[in-house]
């Protein structure tokens, strides 16, 4: 790889931008960068680096006879909480060992606080100051806990507006029925809406923080693996 090529690829992954490495088998030319929102849908190539970007794994293919290597260099998948709440005490870490890059979010000092949270990327403000413009992406992961809709709703609108491969909500049937009456006031549609994951996590029959942690990391990562791509 060449070094302005290679320039151009470490700039993607600072951007958060997915980048496919494409190189001929037959040493017949040198590897090309193909981002995923310029993949020509009926190109050649478009099944095999639709299939590479899924699987996030460097693979040779043969297209019309000629070989290529494919090298994903996908963003590390990212995750947000918002509520610094028990559950987030047991979530944090346990995403953290799976390669996460987390991040908790709470304006409530009392809740967010450095010894609740050690070693934790913890931000002590409001999520619409925390994240801004551009906070979130199709490679972040977004949970909200705090139980408190000054809190999680505008996240849970943002989330879904930035098209989060996974969004998730705390709380019962009821509480979700009165929120998404008010993500609906605010301008989401019916199938945004859909997407949330609540009540959050796999229904485990999950009875304390720690649990709820487990069932919804595992709903994480199957979003992260199997959907929403």
């Amino acid at each position: 790889m060449d070094s302005a090529t290679l320039a151009r690829l470490n700039a993607a992954r600072r951007a958060r931008k997915p980048v496919i490495s494409v190189t001929p088998l037959d040493d017949t030319g040198s590897a090309e960068l193909h981002f995923d929102d310029t993949i020509t849908p009926t190109g050649p190539l478009a099944a095999a680096l639709g299939a590479a970007l899924a699987s996030g794994k460097a693979q040779t293919v043969t297209v019309a006879k000629k070989g290529y290597f494919l090298n994903p260099y996908l963003p590390a998948p990212r995750l947000v909480i918002i509520g610094a709440v028990h559950i987030s005490q047991h979530l944090a870490p346990m995403a953290q060992a799976v390669g996460f890059d987390v991040t908790i979010i709470d304006p409530r000092t009392a809740f967010a606080s450095p010894e609740r949270f050690a070693d934790q990327r913890l931000i002590a403000d409001w999520p619409q100051e925390a994240l801004g413009a551009g906070g979130l992406d199709r490679w972040s992961a977004l949970a909200a806990l705090s139980h408190d809709p000054k809190i999680d709703d505008w996240p849970l609108i943002a989330a879904l507006r930035a098209g989060c491969f996974y969004v998730g909500a705390l709380g019962s049937r009821k509480t979700h029925a009165r929120r998404v009456e008010r993500l609906q006031m605010a301008g989401l549609s019916a199938d945004q809406i859909a997407r949330i994951h609540a009540p959050i996590g796999l229904p485990i029959g999950a009875a304390n923080p720690a649990e709820i942690a487990v069932a919804t990391l595992a709903q994480i990562i199957g979003q992260l693996r199997q959907g929403n791509r």
